[in-house]
């Protein structure tokens, strides 16, 4: 058995004069949500046995702030496949987790994310997850599959159960969908 935590970064700053969309740093709302979730997650009893992140500065700040709110460091092995990934992109970068892993986190962005997860988990009128990501992925929210497979190179499409879907608005209103 193989658990998938999928986490999208924070929400980002748009005002911010960056060159580059790769360099764009989180601004205040998901510096507060990104603290929650890693609150929610050490509440949760969240444990990753192997990491993998974007390298880009919003996926940079939001480790940092959900492992401050975790209480420990989230130490990830920086993927540069994972920016703007596809979800046949991602999928890939799952296939190449150590097998040695029972439970993984793959942070990174939309709509890489969604697609993969609605790839990996079969459709279905009556899952509650499934419908929530079909409406949105939002930024700083955690889905968790599990996959009845020994090795991360079979996990396949379809073969995903989920386990949660969670977005900072679920745990605090304020940090609902706003025009900043």
């Amino acid at each position: 058995m193989k658990t998938l935590t999928l986490l999208r970064h924070a929400k980002s700053g748009w005002n911010d004069p960056v060159t580059r969309d790769f360099d764009r740093p989180l601004n205040a709302k998901g510096k507060r949500a990104a603290a929650l979730i890693g609150r929610w997650l050490r509440d949760e009893g969240f444990a990753f046995d192997h990491v993998v992140a974007s390298p880009a500065v919003r996926v940079t700040e939001t480790l940092v702030d959900v492992s401050g709110g975790y209480g420990a460091t989230i130490t990830p092995e920086w993927d540069r496949r994972v920016y703007l990934a596809s979800a046949a992109t991602l999928l890939d970068v799952v296939h190449a987790l150590p097998d040695t892993a029972g439970s993984a986190l793959l942070v990174g962005h939309n709509p890489g994310l969604e697609d993969l997860v609605l790839m990996l988990v079969p459709r279905s009128d009556d899952d509650p997850y499934r419908i929530a990501v079909e409406g949105k992925y939002p930024t700083a929210t955690v889905a968790q599959m599990t996959f009845d497979v020994a090795s991360w190179a079979d996990v396949a499409a379809g073969g995903g159960r989920f386990v949660g879907f969670t977005r900072p608005r679920d745990l605090d209103p304020s940090l609902g969908p706003d025009s900043d």
